[in-house]
């Protein structure tokens, strides 16, 4: 098994393809989104480009069932091949439409570049899944997310400053600057060509042989389109997923397509390198963004980092309007990159692990389907408003309340998850987690977790590189705090006390018995020393008559820390520097192992690892 998505045959052929795929279909939009900001100014630059987006994102709608089709029956690697072709005889027809001046031609031209995009997606983000499996979902997916991103952000400076470069002031019309620009069409057709060389490149990863046939009649009535839907709408976990995804990029849609207004009109910008430029740094943003959030979900799919990123996305969008500095936007568009990234790598991880690979293509075209006609719709208000001369200020405080009402969705599925992501996306940076022998935790059976406990945030340590909720069990005294407890329940933690010490044992035993992961310190309190304590007796209670094992561990790295109660004297951590925490999960024991055994596989532990 290779350690790295880039170890997969394949792999770097396939980031090359994304790459040139988005940095061409972005290319043309760029040309005529820059030739409509020279030429019109007000609601009227507005409305074109919300018209060129949505020329963008309707593709996407109307062949949602045959694109999922063909990614479902046929190798996704000749999807991508055969659209790369097709890519390089439309940007040669666009770029004979540059040099004839053809402006509504070659406006009417990125649907058609789109359509062939359409095509494309389904099998473009399933060939992850398929490429490096369901261990490097996460980890291919940032990876695509990173790849997709920069291209757009490539795309962006480099048709901006050559457009700019080919532009003079001179040319007054829409055919005047394409004709003056008409030499950039070039490039699109040396990246289209390039892209179809390499796609064909690519390694055939289909293993199942598919025998559906596609009925037109079927797809004209919608009848594909009702059973298409339903394949989302099926699987709740799914389509949650989808609707999150479908808001976050509605209101980057709306974002992108009034900055540029709101930077002429506001701040006085009329060249498009700053203007594109500020929007291009979201692309940098999504970029660092997709790299921390793959780190974050090193272990599993971080579904918690979605509320950390729409809070902050929805803070960003609320603040542009106060905002006159094109310095400060610009660290602000990077910000919002940043945390786009925190909810776009977990949500589409989350959609392909969940959908089979029968089905993948179709749930992914119906993923981009709800996608686009969110975000068509919304660009329809956008051209709406701006028709009755509401500015650009209205629609970021409009897309304000639309993030926070994604906030609440986002609360409402994940809630736990979001509470975890933030504690742990907090300690980050402060500290750097490792973590040994997770292998030896079964995944499909009960878990009784048992070792030492050295500070206020094992609890928390413990929790973060697994899926399944950990049970704790918790003094009932602090439990009982009015402020913890409704926490203490969502998180469902077992109360314990002298008094119901046999309720909590048969809580707990209930929740082994149902497959779940039980913690308990046996030590009975934080150590206040690095010697390990005696471990109490009180576990060997739990009846054992459950399918699982008992997991003991070892945290190590804690020791004179901030939340430890033992100090050690003349340790003081480096000034920006991360203390490292280790935790060791050893081999399982019996689930009707004693204390003294469970205590000597900690000590051996303690002994091997301590301070490496």
């Amino acid at each position: 098994m290779p350690k790295s998505i880039f170890a997969f045959v394949g792999m770097i052929n396939y980031i090359v393809v994304v790459f040139l795929n988005a940095f061409t279909d972005l290319g043309h939009k760029i040309i005529i989104q820059n030739t409509v900001f020279k030429i019109y100014d007000g609601s009227t630059q507005i409305m074109l480009t919300a018209i060129v987006n949505a020329l963008v994102l309707l593709p996407f709608v109307l062949v949602f069932s045959p694109s999922g089709f063909l990614a479902d029956k046929y190798a996704k690697s000749k999807i991508m091949q055969h659209s790369a072709l097709a890519a390089v005889v439309i940007t040669l027809l666009i770029t004979y439409g540059y040099y004839q001046g053809w402006f509504f031609f070659t406006f009417s031209m990125t649907f058609l570049l789109a359509l062939q995009s359409a095509i494309y997606s389904p099998a473009k983000y399933g060939y992850i899944k398929e490429l490096v499996g369901e261990k490097f979902i996460s980890a291919g997916n940032a990876a695509i997310q990173a790849t997709t991103t920069v291209a757009i952000l490539g795309g962006i400076i480099t048709y901006t400053v050559l457009f700019e470069s080919f532009y003079e002031s001179t040319l007054t019309t829409e055919s005047d600057i394409l004709q003056g620009i008409a030499p950039l069409g070039w490039l699109l057709v040396i990246s289209s060509i390039i892209e179809w060389f390499l796609a064909s490149k690519l390694p055939n990863t289909k293993t199942q042989v598919s025998e559906r046939k596609f009925v037109f009649k079927r797809y004209i009535t919608g009848a594909y389109l009702l059973k298409n839907l339903k394949s989302i709408t099926r699987k709740k976990e799914i389509f949650d997923a989808i609707l999150a995804l479908s808001f976050f990029w509605s209101i980057s849609q709306v974002v992108l397509a009034i900055f540029g207004e709101y930077a002429k009109t506001e701040i006085g910008i009329t060249n498009t390198i700053f203007v594109q430029g500020v929007m291009a740094l979201a692309g940098i943003g999504i970029v660092a963004g997709s790299i921390f959030a793959a780190k974050l979900s090193k272990h599993h799919i971080n579904l918690g980092l979605t509320g950390i990123g729409a809070i902050f996305l929805t803070l960003i969008v609320f603040m542009v309007p106060f905002v006159h500095s094109m310095v400060i936007i610009a660290i602000m568009f990077t910000l919002f990159g940043v945390f786009s990234a925190f909810l776009l790598v977990p949500l589409n991880a989350r959609i392909q692990y969940l959908s089979s690979n029968v089905h993948l293509g179709m749930i992914l075209a119906a993923n981009n389907f709800v996608q686009n006609i969110f975000m068509i719709s919304f660009l329809l208000i956008t051209t709406i408003f701006a028709y009755f001369g509401m500015n650009a200020e209205v629609l970021f405080y409009f897309m304000g309340f639309v993030g926070l009402y994604l906030l609440y969705t986002l609360f409402r599925h994940y809630a736990v998850e979001i509470f975890w992501s933030i504690v742990g996306f907090v300690l980050s940076f402060g500290y750097r987690f490792e973590y040994i022998g997770l292998e030896n935790v079964p995944n499909d059976k009960a878990v009784l977790l048992l070792g030492n406990h050295v500070s206020w945030l094992d609890w928390a340590i413990l929790q973060f590189p697994f899926r399944r909720r950990i049970n704790y069990m918790m003094d009932k005294d602090i439990y009982s705090k009015k402020w913890l407890k409704p926490v203490m329940k969502k998180g469902e933690v077992i109360p314990l006390s002298p008094k119901a010490f046999k309720d909590a044992l048969n809580e707990a035993s209930k929740r082994l018995k149902n497959s779940k992961i039980v913690a308990i310190f046996p030590e009975g309190a934080i150590a206040k020393s690095t010697k390990l304590g005696s471990f109490q007796k009180g576990f060997e209670l739990i009846d054992t008559n459950y399918d699982g094992v008992i997991i003991p561990f070892f945290i190590d790295g804690l020791y004179g820390s901030l939340f430890a109660k033992n100090k050690r004297p003349n340790q003081h951590k480096k000034f920006f520097s991360r203390r490292v925490v280790r935790v060791n999960f050893a081999t399982p024991l019996n689930n009707t192992s004693k204390a003294d055994e469970v205590q000597k596989k900690v000590k051996q532990m303690k002994e091997n690892h301590e301070d490496e």
